[in-house]
């Protein structure tokens, strides 16, 4: 019944803006007696696809998201240990490429099924960060790249960090660098400024770019409140550097 409400009251909005359309062209029917009939027709032609197209997008969006939590189920589903079984009540996969194999699969799946759907954004999120699990870099820089052009902000910030970690693995340290310094300058609800600076620290660090690193991991100490777990990282990091 809640279901069948919410859909009603969906339908009553969309049929309200309907006619409050069909109201400012009164004028123009009195004006316009001799066309009125195929007019008529066509506004009816017209409003019922847009009805049918409506419904079909809200009927397209519930399934795209029941697929979409099957598809992520698989992309968190455990690696058993090495020589350990499969039981057959607690799914697992034999390997991290296994799962990988697996999600990747699902994830192309639901772009193809639903293209116009933001079920679709999402998978090709995880399409970039599966790819790069199964080590096709140039695929992930692909889809990442698309994905950080949306206009979305939260999910172009997570395309972005992921990226950047693409590029940190394949020793494209400048093109790393800017990315997280874009994600320092505009940080999102699923990127925060702090999380950037920890990763382009991170990335100086493991590209023996010590100077940087350390000055990196001082601005993080400067910037997060004395006892913050950002400031006791930052800590551990810089006496890392002095070893």
């Amino acid at each position: 019944m809640r279901a069948e409400a919410r859909h009603q009251l969906k339908q009553d909005r969309f049929s309200r803006a309907t006619m409050h359309a069909a109201e400012q062209t009164v004028h123009w029917t009195v004006e316009h007696k001799g066309k009125l009939v195929i007019a008529g027709v066509v506004i009816i032609v017209v409003i019922a696809a847009a009805l049918g197209a409506w419904y079909y997008t809200e009927r397209q969006d519930e399934r795209a998201s029941v697929d979409f939590g099957k598809a992520l189920q698989t992309f968190d589903t455990p690696v058993r240990p090495a020589g350990m079984p499969a039981q057959p009540d607690y799914p697992s996969f034999a390997s991290a490429k296994e799962r990988a194999t697996e999600a990747h699969k699902q994830f192309q799946d639901l772009v193809n099924k639903y293209p116009y759907t933001h079920v679709a954004h999402f998978s090709r999120y995880f399409l970039g960060v599966t790819s790069a699990q199964l080590g096709d870099n140039a695929a992930a820089e692909r889809e990442l790249k698309t994905v950080a052009d949306y206009h979305d902000r939260d999910l172009s910030g997570l395309a972005k960090l992921a990226l950047a970690g693409v590029y940190r693995d394949t020793k494209r340290t400048k093109d790393a660098v800017d990315l997280y310094k874009q994600l320092m300058e505009k940080p999102s609800r699923t990127v925060s400024k702090a999380a950037a600076e920890f990763q382009l620290a991170e990335t100086y660090q493991g590209a023996g770019m010590t100077v940087d690193a350390k000055k990196q991991y001082e601005q993080i100490q400067k910037e997060a409140p004395a006892q913050s777990e950002a400031n006791q990282l930052a800590a551990t990091k810089l006496q890392e550097l002095k070893q």
